[in-house]
């Protein structure tokens, strides 16, 4: 189980699971739900990205979370909604399991160990995206920039991303000419390296130390609510 969620299952519920979940590549820039649409399925990323934003009527967006092999896309299915009021779209092209959303549901409400796994991700996605909004709001492009490609490493567990420019300014809510600007800032500091779409990260720790306290923040409180340790 490269999904770091679905390891954390019961032995039991994983056995039950495994003819429910389907394998799937989700290439980027692929849409797998909008704002009001009902959803078929829900996503266990193991290796794509997948970012989650807001769009208002104007068609201006805003980042809301990144899900990664740390999580699911979809939370809506089990919590009663039925559709999402956000966008999801695949940052960074991998593999992950699909499966069906009444399926999840009907997990979700007859098994405890499930419930209380799905609540605590649920919990910690919410926190993320309450620290991502205070980033987006209060800190510079560079450094939402930097918690982007720090939480992404951590989604793929990989010194390299495949996203592109383009991309990460319509995640970001922000003009690619400012992406592209704080990519040659990041470069010249020797952080990153950046080309035809593949970024590979040379010093982490000094894009962490440049970076603003939203990634240790959202980091802390995912290892808190989901370690790897977890008993139902």
């Amino acid at each position: 189980m490269e999904n770091q969620l679905l390891a954390l299952l019961p032995a039991a519920d994983k056995a039950r699971w495994l003819p429910l979940l389907k394998y799937v590549y989700l290439r980027q820039g692929q849409s797998l739900y909008i704002s009001g649409q009902a959803l078929n399925y829900v996503y266990f990323p193991m290796g794509s990205i997948v970012a989650l934003h807001g769009m208002s009527q104007s068609g201006l967006m805003s980042e809301l979370a990144l899900i990664g092999r740390e999580g699911l896309v979809g939370i809506v299915s089990f919590l009663g909604g039925g559709s999402s009021t956000s966008d999801a779209i695949v940052l960074s092209s991998g593999p992950a399991l699909r499966m069906g959303a009444m399926a999840m549901r009907y997990e979700f409400e007859n098994s405890s160990a499930v419930m209380s796994l799905m609540l605590r991700y649920t919990q910690a996605l919410i926190s993320q995206m309450a620290q991502t909004a205070v980033c987006n709001q209060y800190h510079t492009v560079d450094q939402a920039m930097s918690r982007l490609l720090l939480l992404s490493l951590d989604c793929v567990q990989s010194t390299e991303l495949n996203m592109t420019q383009g991309l990460i300014a319509q995640v970001l809510g922000v003009r690619r000419e400012r992406v592209s600007e704080a990519a040659v800032r990041l470069q010249r500091a020797r952080l990153i390296q950046y080309s035809r779409g593949r970024i590979v990260v040379l010093d982490r720790s000094g894009l962490a130390h440049g970076s603003c306290e939203c990634y240790g923040a959202i980091k802390k409180e995912y290892e808190r609510l989901l370690p790897a340790t977890w008993v139902p």
